[in-house]
């Protein structure tokens, strides 16, 4: 028995559903079950994360579960995992990523560049309403939380214009149709690890690691180390305006990192290459090369902002 923790949303039981049908092909003698795992992230749906503060706030619960020995394996989305991991705990398999994109969603199926003046548009993401602040400095960035069908919800009953999710979420539900543009990753960055699975399990549990050893894509583990490591550097986060994403071209490692103002009206943005056997080394220095450039104010004042 193999017993796999899980957020109870739609699209976290879709992941998680996805890895144990794959366990169960490659090992048909292994019987695999999931158990559901309400977080505090999920306790609170109607707060802005921001505002909620602490880290973890999708995984502790579920880290605690594997800890305590109720769980062996854990499927997380990357974008909600800490840089830091508790004592005990690690994240060894990353399965192939999904499209790391961010995808806008409008009534009209209006691009960005193409809103009418002023209309309002939501996202959760300080991340992704700084950025969009710095194309579009006259939109209203309205506070969005809930799963995906609560946000699309709030798209159809009128009070919004437009909405930002990540590609990877709605084509795992199926959803792709609904997306109006995809936002590129050469002015658009998305969340460390978007789209990315993250399996964790504890550090001596060798026999279920055996078991999905086979699910790992090394690139994929590549560029989220190297985008880990960024974030870890930074003592960023997944609330804060911080975004990076790493692409691989034979023995070449590049990865794109920025820092961003709340409104939008500065952002630090650097890119890097490095070797892929130590992609620590490259998110590492990017996040110092961007701390050198006047990122550690913006980050100061922005954590000084949510702790007042």
């Amino acid at each position: 028995m193999l017993r796999i923790g899980t957020r109870g949303s739609k699209l976290a039981l879709t992941q998680s559903e996805w890895i144990k049908k794959k366990i169960e092909t490659k090992h048909p003698e292994v019987r695999v079950e999931l158990l559901r795992i309400k977080t505090k992230g999920d306790k609170i749906p109607d707060s802005p994360l921001s505002k909620v503060g602490g880290k973890g706030l999708f995984v502790k619960e579920i880290e605690e579960a594997l800890l305590d020995n109720r769980i062996d394996l854990a499927v997380h989305s990357i974008k909600d995992v800490p840089a830091e991991l508790p004592d005990g705990l690690h994240l060894p398999v990353f399965p192939e990523r999904e499209d790391p994109r961010d995808a806008f969603i409008s009534k009209d199926n209006a691009g960005i560049h193409d809103l009418p003046k002023g209309v309002s548009v939501g996202t959760g993401s300080l991340r992704r309403s700084s950025q969009l602040l710095n194309l579009r400095p006259d939109l209203q960035v309205v506070p969005l939380r809930g799963n995906v069908d609560t946000r699309l919800g709030r798209l159809e009953s009128g009070d919004l214009h437009g909405i930002i999710l990540a590609a990877a979420g709605l084509n795992r539900l199926g959803l792709s149709r609904r997306i109006s543009q995809y936002l590129s990753t050469d002015n658009f960055l998305p969340a460390i690890g978007q789209g990315s699975l993250g399996l964790e399990i504890r550090q001596d549990d060798e026999k279920v690691y055996n078991l999905l050893e086979f699910l790992n894509h090394k690139d994929t583990e590549t560029t989220v180390r190297a985008e880990r490591a960024f974030l870890k550097e930074l003592e960023g986060g997944c609330q804060v305006p911080i975004a990076a994403f790493g692409t691989l071209d034979k023995d070449n490692l590049t990865l794109k990192g920025l820092v961003a103002e709340l409104d939008g009206s500065r952002i630090l943005k650097y890119e890097m290459n490095g070797p892929p056997d130590d992609p620590e080394e490259t998110g590492i220095a990017l996040a110092e090369k961007l701390l050198e450039a006047g990122a550690r104010e913006i980050l100061d004042r922005i954590y000084g902002l949510h702790s007042s």
